[in-house]
């Protein structure tokens, strides 16, 4: 890449904290938002050539953000770096597959069977901990003055109720969101996601596997 000499001049860059590419070069614009007041700058630091994945090679690297820099004071001469967001980032090279589509059906259908017996098993066992049909039971004689045959106005609505319920808690019906917000699911899977991306950075880190400066 053409070495350009600048004085004075800041380039500041927010890295993400993974990149998966279907591509073997990674450039620095695909790993991080960049801006400069010299927009020539800019369009040539986000075609730096950050890491290239090599056939047979690894295919998930941990790449520091000082590493990063580097190369842009080695391309940009003079110019100052200002790194605003993640320490390292984690690149991935991911193949598309050919069935890709119904892979991900199956993984679909698996995950909903296993959530579906998993919620219906857990609901259950409470109701049996906490003797749900006896209480039942006992409101349905204080209320009405009549024995109850295990099937009456109380268990439908607490069904119905509960039905309602999930779907508010999750914020799904079928495939459709009540709001525009996250649901609890996907939050605490955004969040399992970032602890994870930090695990492998700091393992990487404390491995000697990350690709620091020399």
């Amino acid at each position: 890449m053409e070495v350009i000499t600048v004085t004075g001049a800041v380039l500041y860059i927010m890295a993400r904290q993974k990149v998966e590419s279907l591509e073997d070069d990674i450039t620095l614009e695909k790993v991080a938002s960049i801006f400069c007041e010299d927009p020539v700058i800019k369009a040539k630091a986000n075609s730096v050539k950050v890491y290239k994945f090599r056939k047979n090679g690894k295919t998930k690297v941990v790449i520091s953000i000082v590493k990063i820099i580097e190369l842009l004071t080695k391309s940009f001469p003079g110019i100052k770096v200002e790194s605003l967001g993640e320490n390292a980032i984690i690149l991935e090279r991911i193949h598309k597959q050919k069935h890709e589509k119904t892979i991900s059906y199956f993984k679909i259908a698996f995950v909903a069977a296993i959530s579906l017996i998993g919620t219906a098993f857990t609901i259950m066992a409470f109701h049996n901990d906490v003797q749900i049909s006896s209480v039942f039971t006992r409101t349905y004689r204080i209320i009405t003055g009549q024995e109850s045959d295990g099937f009456t106005v109380l268990e439908v609505a607490y069904a119905i109720g509960l039905f309602i319920g999930i779907m508010v808690f999750y914020n799904h019906i079928g495939g459709k969101k009540l709001s525009k917000d996250p649901t609890p699911l996907e939050v605490e899977m955004k969040v399992y996601e970032r602890d994870v991306n930090m695990m492998l950075a700091e393992t990487a880190e404390r491995e000697g596997q990350e690709i620091d400066v020399d």
